[in-house]
């Protein structure tokens, strides 16, 4: 979990202040060109920094670990694919009006779809749970303009000059929004028992968590969405921002509803839907989190390049 303020050193002060200043100048200056060049813009910028900035070097180990099969040409395309989704992804949440209105566009199907349906109907909550994968925030804007009550649960950044002009963006989105934490989670629990509906982002390394299997390793999985399902009769579904091959429009994809049952076996089943997407979509999830960690801090026998 990021760190308060107070207990961050001069050095790691002064390194986020930088990056903080590099990166509002970054998305101010792209805010200058029209959204259709912008967001191609800022994937390209990424292609090119992520490199520099060690990206490449943590795809390449996450593939590595979890997709040995894979040549090196396939792993350095998946490389640049990742880096520009990112861009792209970071425009688009600072975009505001255009990038709602490409989401509203977005067409939006899956089997789920009428359970989430048949869940507004009838007053109950919902746990809406999805992947760092296409742009997430595209699902749950169209969500929320198709009338949905929707509040979402966000980690808070790293760095603490960034996270505040990041919250403020995402919340324009819309509210409530419920930081990662116990007074987060206490006005979270007050939506859902209100008979509304919440979004989580399922997939960071979540210290507390269960080691679960995902594209075949052991990764750290919170259960607490599916333990609030649970407990507040919610229903309890995934959902996804698909990237459109044009790269700048979506398909909001409602996969089935995942039946009640224990918080390991349902969150085992959004950890095996979300892998069914990303292996169909490789490029589209964000492979430069450190979602294995620790297990493979150290070299594996079988995959020496993850060292």
């Amino acid at each position: 979990m990021p760190v308060a303020h107070s207990e961050l050193t001069f050095s790691q002060r002064a390194n986020y202040f930088v990056g903080n200043l590099f990166l509002r100048g970054l998305i101010g200056g792209l805010k200058l060109i029209p959204y259709r060049w912008r967001v191609p813009a800022m994937g390209w910028t990424l292609r090119k920094v992520a490199p520099l900035a060690g990206f490449h070097k943590r795809v390449r180990r996450n593939l590595h670990y979890t997709r040995p099969d894979l040549t090196e040409s396939e792993v350095d395309a998946l490389c640049h694919q990742v880096a520009d989704n990112v861009g792209r992804t970071l425009a688009e949440l600072y975009a505001g009006a255009p990038f709602w209105a490409r989401a509203k566009a977005a067409p939006i199907n899956g089997p789920g779809l009428k359970a989430l349906e048949a869940a507004r109907a009838e007053g109950r909550p919902v746990v809406l749970v999805t992947g760092h994968f296409g742009n997430y925030d595209a699902a749950r804007s169209k969500l929320v303009q198709m009338g949905f009550n929707m509040g979402s649960l966000y980690r808070r950044m790293a760095n603490p000059y960034f996270n505040d002009h990041y919250v403020k963006a995402i919340s324009a989105t819309g509210k409530p929004m419920f930081e990662q934490g116990k007074r987060g989670m206490v006005e979270m629990v007050r939506h859902l028992k209100a008979g509304g509906n919440i979004a989580i982002v399922a997939d960071m390394h979540a210290i507390g968590g269960q080691y679960l299997p995902f594209f075949g390793r052991p990764a750290l999985t919170s259960t607490v969405p599916a333990e609030l399902a649970l407990k507040y009769n919610a229903a309890f579904i995934p959902i996804y921002g698909l990237r459109g091959d044009n790269g700048i429009d979506f398909e909001v994809v409602v996969a089935d509803e995942i039946p009640h049952s224990d918080p390991v076996t349902m969150t085992q089943a959004v950890c095996d839907d979300l892998e069914r997407m990303v292996r169909a979509n490789m490029g589209q999830w964000f492979w430069v989190h450190r979602r294995w960690k620790p297990m493979h801090d150290t070299p594996h026998p079988d995959h020496p390049d993850s060292a």
